[in-house]
């Protein structure tokens, strides 16, 4: 949960408690046909998503890679946020597809379920295609943004990628929360 919404919280139960210490021996001698609730709004601890979403169906390929790259979080020790994260990363940079040298087609050398490049110290062709290792290694330089819990998705995947196009990644926030809830627990 972040701080800001915490806070928030924590000043609602505050004033809870206030009023029923200070109005509990008034509140005590109202009428009870007169009380009436009152609701309180509390925010979803999740970011809502930026922008228009796109979505794809997804294959038994792409599947598969959706729960490596959850059990690569898992693994690591990160929260379900990480995983929508990467998954959104990877739906942008691959359609979450573990693509090999596309030849003419390919960006520079860039390699696997996330884009990442040799050349730039992601590690070899062979890493780069192993979904644990390249999930991993996306993590790692997550982990490595301050606040990255709370950031927008795209600021959060820009921060590790390096994208030419670094609002992109905010359009598969919502299939990679709603692939994360399907999956997190299979």
């Amino acid at each position: 949960m972040n701080t800001i919404m915490r806070k928030s919280m924590l000043s609602v139960a505050g004033l809870a408690f206030a009023g029923g210490v200070f109005a509990g021996p008034i509140a005590a001698h109202a009428n009870p046909v007169d009380a009436k609730p009152v609701a309180v709004a509390v925010q979803s601890a999740a970011p809502k998503p930026q922008g228009e979403q796109s979505h794809i169906s997804l294959n038994d390929e792409q599947t598969a890679n959706v729960k490596a790259i959850i059990a690569a979080t898992k693994k690591a020790g990160l929260p379900e946020r990480a995983a929508v994260i990467s998954i959104a990363t990877s739906l942008q940079e691959s359609k979450l597809e573990n693509l090999g040298h596309l030849g003419d087609r390919n960006d520079h050398d860039s390699l696997g379920l996330f884009q990442q490049r040799p050349t730039t110290g992601w590690g070899t062709p062979e890493q780069i295609t192993d979904p644990e290792y390249s999930t991993t290694a996306f993590l790692k330089g997550l982990k490595q943004v301050d606040g990255w819990q709370d950031m927008a998705l795209t600021d959060a995947a820009q921060t590790v990628q390096v994208s030419a196009y670094p609002d992109a990644y905010a359009q598969w926030e919502q299939q990679a929360t709603d692939l994360v809830a399907q999956h997190w627990n299979s």
